[in-house]
This record gives structure tokens, sequence and C-alpha cells, in this order.
């Protein structure tokens, strides 16, 4: 286990306060049914279970699909993310689709150049069919991905003329980062990344859509000299080279800082860093080996993690529908739900640039707060979602609570969810003035008061952090 050597914390994070941080960043948050189920297992057996996504049902898209036969196509990119989102929130495999999330980021693919939306969707399947595997295996998947290909134009990438952009990104965006390495790194690496390509088997659109493309292997278009890559030698292909990355110090460092700064905080710790770096070292590149060891270590675990991240609008939107329950089932309406995710900032199949999304603070400008805000109220105010009416049943059970009693009571069935004193005195101001919540005498009208509370806190600063 990952052990850092941070001063000792007093205070500690209760179970269940644990267990609802667990979720939310290996997954997109869970209920409180769901929380009390997860500490009857314990701590440490839910993480192994996260771990292991194989061992819970797949996801039916079938019923997806049946519902609205359109979305199987996806032409349009809007259809494609929606059938993801969809998947978000419905998944029983969260760290699997979480995984799919973090590598679309790190290796971001743009529809806006690609314009294939079944093809992105195929590389997101990729990615999450490769998510907790090897990173040797994950690279190669990615070389070998077509709209990847296609993004970073490896297809055109010959023996005669050489095309250094995915050669150049794989070093720098994906595996090492910059320093690590040097032009005439890039140069080869590129060279031996020449005559992978795809097939497009028909480019026509119309009337049946885009065909898939697949991976191909050109031996005439490859330059099989001999390279010289990170001090070693040799007639390199595309293989090789992912070899040699993947032994290199910095690749490991590389890629705990990403998943330090995805999982954990918006802000890096180098000691965590380097200790999970050596973790990637000693299981021979094992992200499953890498999270187990994340999960179950001090940092992670850590009151100063509790609540210390900025949501993104993927999790922010996912988390919010898991919690009210809606759109379990396909109806209509759900492909505005997804576009959420676009309208705060996170296009999803459509990241700005190759360098993907800045996350932390970034997601919060002005106009993209006030798009949360209102989304999030208009979700948990509205006391018809099932999961609403779940909370309900648990505060209804108490019969009459004081303003401040049902303030707890919420802000522990939302996470637990710490604000800081001046947003609870708020909470609690706004609802003093109309008195306890009587739930035995008027029910309700105490639901009506409980979901503008509700709507009030997803308005919070806390809110917005997971």
């Amino acid at each position: 286990m990952m052990v850092t050597k941070h001063t000792t914390v007093v205070q500690t994070l209760s179970p269940l306060e644990l267990m609802g941080h667990l979720f939310r960043r290996a997954g997109f948050g869970a209920t409180r049914d769901g929380l009390e189920a997860a500490l009857d297992q314990g701590y440490a057996a839910t993480v192994e279970a996260l771990l292991h996504p194989e061992q819970a049902p797949a996801l039916e898209d079938d019923l997806l699909f049946r519902s609205f036969p359109d979305f199987h196509e996806a032409r349009k990119v809007d259809v494609a993310q929606a059938v993801w989102v969809w998947r978000l929130i419905n998944t029983p495999r969260p760290l699997e689709e979480k995984m799919a999330l973090f590598w679309h980021g790190l290796f971001a693919t743009g529809n806006a150049k690609v314009e294939h939306p079944p093809q992105m969707a195929r590389q997101i399947a990729t990615f999450r069919g490769v998510a907790l595997g090897n990173f040797r295996d994950i690279l190669l998947a990615l070389s070998q991905d077509p709209a990847m290909l296609f993004w970073l134009d490896n297809q055109r990438n010959t023996k005669d003329v050489h095309n250094e952009n995915y050669g150049r990104e794989l070093l720098e965006l994906f595996s090492m980062g910059i320093g690590n390495y040097s032009e005439d790194d890039v140069k080869n690496c590129a060279r031996a990344f020449t005559g992978w390509t795809f097939e497009d088997p028909l480019p026509a659109v119309k009337p049946y859509g885009r065909f898939p493309w697949t991976f191909a292997f050109r031996p005439a278009l490859h330059d099989d000299g001999p390279k010289t890559f990170l001090n070693e030698c040799g007639n390199f292909d595309g293989r090789d080279i992912i070899d040699i990355i993947v032994r290199q110090p910095a690749t490991g460092l590389f890629l705990a800082k990403r998943l330090y700064l995805f999982f954990v905080a918006d802000v890096p710790d180098a000691e965590a860093i380097a200790q999970l770096a050596e973790v990637y070292h000693a299981s021979r590149y094992d992200l499953r080996a890498m999270l187990r060891s994340l999960f179950l270590s001090e940092v992670f675990r850590s009151p100063h993690a509790y609540y210390a991240k900025v949501k993104s609008p993927a999790e922010y939107v996912a988390g919010i529908m898991r919690l009210v329950g809606d759109y379990t089932e396909p109806k209509p309406g759900f492909q505005a739900i997804s576009l959420e995710c676009r309208y705060m900032g996170q296009d999803l199949l459509n990241p700005p640039s190759v360098e993907g999304w800045h996350m932390g603070k970034e997601w919060l400008d002005t106009g993209i707060l006030v798009e949360r805000v209102n989304f999030g109220a208009q979700q948990l105010g509205d006391i018809r979602k099932p999961g609403v009416q779940r909370l309900m049943a648990r505060l209804r059970a108490h019969g009459t609570l004081a303003p401040t009693q049902c303030v707890d009571a919420c802000l522990d069935l939302l996470g637990p969810m710490p604000v800081r004193p001046k947003t609870h005195a708020a909470l609690v101001t706004f609802l003093s003035e109309g008195g306890p919540v009587d739930f035995t005498h008027d029910s309700q009208a105490a639901e009506q008061r409980v979901g503008e509370l509700l709507a009030l806190i997803a308005a919070t600063r806390e809110f917005q952090m997971t």
C-alpha cells in the first residue's frame, strides 16, 4: 500500500464519509442505500470490487437502443454524447466508466476534426476495455485507434514523408511529458510509427452513415531502418517504442501525477506522486495496482482530500442524476440532460485541443457556474424525482425537524457534505423563516420546503466540489 510521509492528521473521516468519498472519486457518487450496503461489505472489499468491474453485470445498451434506434447509429455527435452520458448515469461498473473518462481527457481526441461520431464512440469503448489494464497495452491500443491516428495525422506518416504529430504528442502529452526526450527522439519515434494507418472502407455518409474504420499496418510505407530512441538502438517499430517508453522513470511519474490530479486533488503532491510511480514500476505498469494503492493510501483517505476537488461537468451531471434517480430507464428528454455537460464546458468527444480540458477551478467561470447552479437546483429541487422521494422518506421518519436538524440531515444524506459555517448559517436562516419542518401534520408542505432547501444547497460553493 502506498503510504505518505505527511505529518499525522488527528481528524479522520468516518466510515460513511470515507465510503461516500470513494464512490464520488472512483465513480459518480452513490445513494445512501448504496453507501450503507458498501459499509456492510467494508472499505477494502469495496475498493477491490470497484477494481474488478468485470464481476458486475454489463450495462444493457439494448434497452436504450430499442427505445431510441437512432442512438445506435449515433450519426451526430450529440447522440453519441447522450449514449455515453447514459452509461455514466446507469453503469453498474462506475470505475470502468470513470477511467474511460480519465483516458478521454488524457488522450484527447475531438470529433470537430474526426467528424465520425460512431468512431469516437468506438474509441471510448476501447478505453473502457483497457481502462484498468497494463499501460503498455493501453498505449498500444491508443496507437492503433483509427480516430486517434486521424486526429494526429498518422495516416500521412510514411517512410518518404515523416509526419511527427502523433510521435510528438505520444511523448509530450500521453506518456512522458516535455523535457524528458530530445527532438531526435521525436523524429525516430515518428519513423517507428510509419505505415500505422486505418482502412476507411466506404467514405460515403448517406444513406447508411459512416462505416467503422479499422486499424491497418502497411509494410510498404514503414521505415524499417535503424533508429536511436531514448539512448537505445535498433530497427524499432511502434511496439518497440512503446516498450521503451513504459520503462522510463519519467513515464511512471507522468502517469502517477495524472492519476493523482484526477482522483485526489487539484494541486499535486510530489511525495505522494513519487510513491505512486514506484508502484507503477514495481507492478510492471499495472493500472489496477496503481489505483488499489491510491485508494488505500493515507493521502486519498485524508480529510484534506475530502470535498477538495472541483467536479468536472460530466461528474457533476452524472452525480446529480444518480442522486435524484432519474433516467434509469429510457424516456424522452434525456438528450437535453446529456447536453448539459457541453453547456458547462465539457463537450464530451470533442475536447478543445489535444491537451484536453483544463481542470480544477477553471471549470468554474461565471457563466458556467450559473449553468451548474441552475441545473443542480432544478434537479434536486424537484420533489417528484425518485431519489428525492427516497431522501424524503428518511426525513419523514423523524416526524418534525427543527431547521438546524433538517439542514444537517439533508447535508448528511447528500454526502455527508461538509459546509463552511457561513454556508450552514445561511441555510438555517432560510429554513427558519417557516419554523420547524413538520412531516407529521402537513407532509406535502414539508416536502416542498425541503425541496427548496435542496435547491439552495445545490447553489452552494461546497456542492461544486467532490
